[in-house]
């Protein structure tokens, strides 16, 4: 049975999550994380894809991503797939796939959902149980949004920069959407849409996209 299409209009950011196949571990030290980190950077301007928010877990991965083009994403996803896969068989001395079929994704409607989900991505390791606060784990872009970490990959969503007006006032702003816990309504339908391919967003946003 064919897959089915994957939508993706320019402009429209999209949460995208990629496992290890079995959920084994794709990333086994620092360097790992390093690697896969520099290939995002590289990719995402060869490609033209803005990272938002990221997060870099033990056996997957999050993007918070927004495409330029039609296939931006999907050549993103598919040039940083198959050069890790060769540095990771190589460096491990392994051999076959690394991933659980291709990446799954969603449509996100952001003036209802973007600055939730990506609070949702940049939860994982807490969620997971791996750091006791957000700024604990570097492979996250809290990193970035909460403590000011420069990185050349990262652009940050309009919404964001709306939080306030400088750099300081805006890292607090964030820091403190996180005192609140999302509703868990809200987490349910964020991991749903991720893995059915549904768009997150209002009922107009859905049946707009849905449509198609």
């Amino acid at each position: 049975m064919p897959r089915p299409g994957r939508l993706c209009p320019p402009g429209v950011p999209q949460h995208v999550i990629q496992r290890g196949n079995n959920r084994q571990p794709i990333f086994r030290g620092r360097v790992d994380y390093a690697f896969y980190s520099k290939l995002m950077e590289q990719y995402a301007e060869e490609h033209g894809v803005a990272l938002h928010a990221w997060a870099l877990m033990t056996n997957h991965v999050h993007f918070l991503a927004t495409p330029s083009a039609e296939h931006s994403l999907s050549n993103f996803m598919q040039s940083i797939g198959r050069r890790y896969v060769r540095y990771f068989n190589r460096r491990y001395d392994r051999t076959g796939g690394l991933w659980e079929g291709r990446f799954r994704s969603c449509l996100i409607d952001s003036e209802n959902y973007l600055l939730s989900c990506q609070r949702y991505i940049e939860m994982n390791p807490l969620k997971a149980g791996m750091v006791n606060n957000p700024e604990d784990y570097w492979w996250t872009s809290y990193q970035c949004h909460a403590l000011g970490k420069p990185s050349n990959m990262h652009q940050p969503h309009e919404l964001y920069q709306c939080l306030a007006k400088t750099p300081a006032d805006r890292k607090r702003r964030y820091i403190q959407l996180f005192n609140v816990p999302l509703p868990d309504h809200v987490e349910a339908s964020i991991r749903k849409t991720v893995n059915n391919g549904k768009p997150l967003g209002s009922e107009e946003f859905r049946r707009r996209f849905g449509e198609r």
